[in-house]
């Protein structure tokens, strides 16, 4: 089967678990930044976009991430990506091949030296299908919604997320060791449209006569 069948799925969560990670990981380090105070408050529990403290009178919106829906988010994408884990795991058993033996599912996927039965080619090809789970418009959907989630939907944090979200890209194709199948690029390519929109709707929302 090519690399464009099964082994694109796989190959999209391993970046978009990689996105998420630095997402979290950049986020986690805004916190650190925050001036410290003699007292801890349940504020300091969460990541929490506070505004500027350089005069007394601001009322810049502070905004809070949206943790029932980055767990929620978080459980659904760990659940799929188990199900393509197991799939895969079961493929390299029955067919034992060198990189089968070698147990590097990375590289026995990318190679696309193996066959399936017609079940599952059928289901991976509905997994990869323009509205599949795994195909191109739901998957950067979910990439900018737990973007929009960790930052409370922060005008201010969307080039940081969309820098979380290359740096995911390239850990992934280090992972994957070679370039992403085709179908991981047209997402790569819709989720920083989705970016530049968010970015404009941000400005256009600070100057509304912005053209």
């Amino acid at each position: 089967m090519s690399v464009n069948g099964i082994t694109s799925p796989q190959a999209t969560a391993a970046y978009t678990y990689s996105a998420t990670e630095n997402v979290k990981a950049d986020t986690n380090a805004a916190e650190t930044k925050k001036p410290e105070s003699s007292s801890t408050t349940e504020t300091d529990k969460g990541a929490v976009y506070e505004p500027s403290k350089e005069t007394t009178t601001s009322t810049k919106k502070t905004y809070t991430p949206n943790t029932d829906l980055i767990k929620k988010m978080q459980a659904d994408v760990d659940a799929r990506t188990a199900q393509l884990r197991s799939l895969v795991e079961k493929l390299m058993t029955g067919q034992a091949t060198a990189h089968g033996k070698a147990n590097d599912i990375w590289s026995f996927l990318r190679e696309g030296n193996f066959t399936v039965d017609p079940a599952t080619k059928m289901q991976a090809q509905a997994d990869i299908a323009e509205d599949g789970y795994w195909g191109v418009k739901q998957t950067s959907d979910r990439i900018i919604d737990f973007a929009n989630a960790l930052t409370g939907g922060d005008p201010d944090k969307i080039e940081d997320m969309r820098a979380a979200f290359e740096k995911g890209y390239k850990q992934a194709e280090k992972t994957w060791g070679d370039s992403l199948p085709d179908i991981s690029k047209r997402t790569y390519d819709a989720v920083m449209e989705k970016f530049d929109k968010l970015a404009e709707e941000a400005n256009k929302a600070v100057d509304p006569g912005a053209e």
